[in-house]
């Protein structure tokens, strides 16, 4: 059964969104000015890497874009960016705690979607390049610190969600150090 076969529009929605959504949440942990800016930054190329690293995944597949469409790419984005915002508003989203509580209960909803729709490798993938959004973002810019300079590489807000979205998505990712 095909990708488009084994998943509602709704669910299709959630598996896209969800590593958007950790990639975000992850940058807004720490607010660190320019180093939120390349976070988001990374955010967004995590995400589309998961056309390269997980050539095989017709789920990781089915929901990133197709690049060599480029308007067509763009325009799933945008379409993609107005539910999500949209959905936001629908449930009365409007702090970094009720973005936090709903991620971990996408997330939650997108372990239980992979353990009864997807194969287990599949499933380990998709839940791999998801940990690998949140990661990547984790490390992408030292929080605290001045222009750069002292600071942490990884703070323990970000270890904290790290380890809750691993809790939530029901995988056995390595703890940010």
């Amino acid at each position: 059964m095909s990708y488009n076969e084994r998943f509602t529009e709704s669910e299709q929605h959630l598996l896209a969104v969800t590593p958007l959504l950790i990639g975000s949440a992850m940058a807004f942990t720490e607010s660190s000015g320019l180093g939120t800016v390349k976070e988001i930054f990374v955010s967004a190329n995590s995400y589309i890497a998961g056309l390269k690293d997980y050539p095989a995944n017709e789920i990781i597949q089915g929901v990133l874009p197709n690049m060599e469409e480029r308007e067509q790419a763009r325009a799933n984005a945008r379409a993609l960016r107005e539910q999500a915002v949209s959905r936001l508003k629908e449930k009365g989203i409007d702090s970094p705690e009720k973005i936090r509580e709903l991620l971990l209960d996408d997330t939650r909803e997108v372990a239980r979607l992979l353990s009864q729709k997807a194969g287990t490798e599949e499933a380990s993938e998709y839940k791999a390049w998801a940990m690998s959004v949140a990661e990547n973002v984790a490390r992408a810019a030292r929080e605290g610190g001045f222009l750069g300079f002292g600071g942490e590489q990884v703070s323990t807000g970000e270890k904290t969600l790290f380890a809750e979205l691993a809790r939530a998505l029901e995988t056995e990712s390595s703890p940010l150090v």
